[in-house]
């Protein structure tokens, strides 16, 4: 009491006194901090900015009075109504925040009055008064503390605007209690859109229809979907309520679809595909080990081996073609005075009776000597085209195997 009466002394010495005073009537006590207060009032289409640059609405202080005023009206309704349950208490106290709820206080206090917004008029189906209020619950929270929310809440709404039985007791969601009668008769409920119209102030409205089994029960027009068809829903109950005849019709309807055969649908069989195998890669070659290093051996030994591997590795076609096929006839002239070279030494050798012998047994060797080293340099040739044989023919079997 001593400090309402400071306040009331300090206002006329303070700036706003006329924002003061308003909220004053709206809360009942004077604002410690006044700029909480504009900015619970302050909607996010004005588009302010502080110092700093950022956007200055009443979004924050918006979540904040909602978790508050949720965690007070529960505490009010947990102490009101001892011997209930948790499901009862849980309905009563969304009930008391529902939006709608909340939008009529905020028109009834006047908070719509006070709200800066861009000048538009509110629309039917805003929630502007509604988060006002819930701003105006941060702010006082923020201002006062959560005794003074208590208090404001108590005071203010539950003992003049709200009975807090009364809305226990009132129905709000027909749609949920429409739909759980369908649910124990086991009836079929459809809720369908007959039209879609503007109003004088341009505003979109929705008409619907809620049909059972078939049979139109209740219409409603609301500016959203979820309004008209809560609209919808208690025109229903309500005509179902002493209407027996209804009632025997939709029995008939329900025994009807009962009775309907089901029609059966008989599904093709589909033809699988046979799935191609694929085909198995050849393993890799294995690689060839290297063949241990041989110790030196002499002159004609290495001769002697030479002619042996040439033997062995070139083909027997092969060999036969190079000793009994002659030599090939070039057209350059020093090819051809080659081999008469050739012969006329060897008849020389013939001839002369005075040559000694271990001459023409250097010749021999020396003859023998370059065979081998032909023959030795052949050898390598030979062994590439036997790889490249190898290889080509591996090639092949990979392809036949993909293929």
């Amino acid at each position: 009491m001593v400090k309402h009466i400071l306040d009331r002394m300090k206002l006329p010495f303070q700036k706003e006194r006329e924002l003061r005073l308003s909220l004053y009537n709206i809360l009942g006590f004077y604002p410690h901090h006044i700029a909480l207060y504009k900015q619970a009032l302050l909607h996010k289409s004005v588009m302010r900015r502080n110092a700093n640059g950022r956007p200055m609405n009443n979004e924050r202080l918006e979540f904040l009075g909602d978790a508050i005023l949720s965690a007070i009206v529960g505490d009010i309704v947990y102490e009101h109504f001892p011997g209930k349950r948790e499901g009862f208490l849980t309905n009563t106290r969304s009930k008391l925040v529902q939006r709608e709820m909340l939008n009529k206080l905020a028109s009834e206090m006047g908070i719509n009055r006070m709200i800066l917004s861009n000048g538009h008029s509110f629309a039917h189906n805003s929630y502007m008064g509604g988060n006002a209020f819930e701003a105006l619950i941060g702010a006082i929270y923020l201002d006062r503390g959560y005794d003074a929310c208590m208090r404001f809440i108590k005071k203010r709404i539950l003992a003049n605007l709200v009975n807090i039985d009364t809305v226990a007791e009132k129905e709000v969601n027909f749609k949920s209690r429409l739909l759980e009668y369908c649910q124990k008769r086991k009836f079929e409920i459809e809720y369908r859109m007959l039209d879609t119209k503007l109003d004088d102030d341009g505003s979109p409205m929705f008409v619907f229809e809620a049909a059972i089994e078939g049979i139109a029960c209740g219409t409603g027009e609301g500016y959203s979907k979820k309004e008209s068809q809560q609209k919808a829903s208690k025109a229903a109950i309500q005509t179902l309520k002493n209407n027996q005849r209804l009632f025997n019709q939709l029995k008939e309807k329900q025994s009807a679809r009962n009775q309907e055969p089901e029609e059966t649908v008989v599904e093709q069989p589909v033809e699988e595909k046979p799935k191609q195998k694929a085909a198995k890669r050849p393993a890799k070659a294995k690689q060839e080990k290297a063949e241990p290093a041989v110790a030196p051996v002499s002159a004609e030994e290495t001769i002697a081996a030479a002619e042996t591997e040439v033997a062995t590795e070139i083909p027997a076609a092969t060999v036969e073609e190079q000793t009994a096929a002659p030599a090939p006839k070039s057209t350059t002239e020093a090819e051809e005075k080659k081999p008469k070279r050739r012969t006329s030494s060897r008849k020389k050798a013939t001839s002369d009776d005075s040559q000694s012998a271990p001459a023409a047994e250097k010749k021999t060797t020396r003859r023998k000597t370059t065979k081998a080293k032909d023959e030795t340099e052949k050898a390598p040739e030979a062994e590439k085209k036997t790889n490249r044989r190898k290889t080509n023919r591996t090639k092949k079997e990979k392809q036949t195997a993909e293929e």
